[in-house]
């Protein structure tokens, strides 16, 4: 019987360090991951494939948004992981797709601030309240334990209190921000994690003051944004995947074409940056800015990693 990792399963099965470091190793020697793609199941149904392989393993992470399925008792957006033997094709098991996205991403900006923020930076702002926010604040303090502040900020004040009284409870030192304190919460943090579906800047770039690392999480289409022109124009910018990027953040793709920066100065992509190609810091005064639209090497890694963690600590 094909084993189904469920979400409990999965986070288990992904410690934030070992995830990290599968992380690094595919960004540096990166499989076969084409482009996802998307197919019109009708006006308002879509299913989007997210393949890649290397020589052990084929994933392929299948996500249907489907707006109606909540009045059938299901979910909008829903996610399966498939994880198949490279060598004969045969399926080795099916993961919970979501806990893979938010751990795999968390995991991944984590990752990239601690090649591109200052050292041993203390305090970490998380802008949005949704699905990832707490899994952010869980990713940054697991790999970045220097950090001994985390504020939660969002439209809604409520929101923003209930996720920093959740990660509280979990022992993460989080604070909600008062929702006109925007401004003076991103001037006070090293570390500024946004995530929204924001069309219009959030965060702008007259707030951020020298040393600051910006990670954009949320916008995945080109009419996202959740900074605005200054911040991009001041920052030393690297995108998870550099043809996803291009055509599908907003943050970028806007000021690209409006000529507000030309293409150099995206400097490059996290797998270069971990391989010392590319160097995103050279003075600790300087801005520095990590974009991820969502890259199914990541998907891969993480789920590999779930499923050897699974067979060795199940077969007991």
């Amino acid at each position: 019987m094909l084993p189904q990792l469920s979400a409990e399963q999965v986070h288990a099965a992904l410690p934030w360090d070992a995830l990290a470091s599968a992380l690094a190793d595919a960004f540096m020697a990166p499989p076969s991951a084409p482009v996802r793609t998307a197919h019109a199941l009708s006006p308002t149904d879509t299913l989007l494939l997210m393949p890649a392989w290397n020589a052990q393993a084929i994933g392929i992470k299948l996500v249907t948004v489907i707006p109606s399925a909540c009045d059938h008792g299901g979910h909008t957006v829903d996610a399966s992981y498939l994880v198949l033997d490279r060598l004969t094709g045969a399926p080795r098991a099916m993961l919970d797709g979501e806990a893979l996205t938010v751990r795999r991403t968390a995991a991944t900006s984590a990752l990239a601030a601690r090649a591109m923020a200052v050292a041993a930076p203390t305090s970490l702002l998380v802008v949005g309240t949704g699905r990832l926010a707490p899994w952010m604040a869980r990713a940054y303090c697991a790999l970045l334990p220097s950090l001994t502040e985390v504020r939660i900020w969002g439209r809604d004040g409520m929101k923003a209190g209930a996720v920093a009284h959740q990660l509280h409870s979990e022992g993460i030192p989080a604070i909600p921000v008062d929702t006109a304190a925007l401004p003076a919460a991103v001037e006070q943090s090293a570390l500024v994690s946004c995530v929204t579906t924001s069309t219009t800047p959030v965060v702008l770039g007259a707030w951020l003051q020298p040393g600051t690392h910006v990670d954009l999480v949320g916008g995945f289409t080109p009419a996202m944004r959740e900074v605005d022109n200054v911040a991009i124009q001041r920052a030393r910018i690297v995108v998870d995947r550099m043809d996803s990027a291009l055509q599908e953040a907003g943050d970028l793709v806007q000021p690209l074409e409006a000529g507000v920066i030309p293409r150099a100065h995206i400097i490059g992509d996290l797998g270069a940056l971990l391989r010392g190609e590319t160097r995103a810091r050279r003075s600790d005064d300087e801005i520095t800015l990590f974009k991820s639209v969502g890259h199914a090497l990541e998907d891969l890694a993480g789920a590999t990693l779930a499923y050897s963690t699974h067979v060795h600590t199940g077969s007991r």
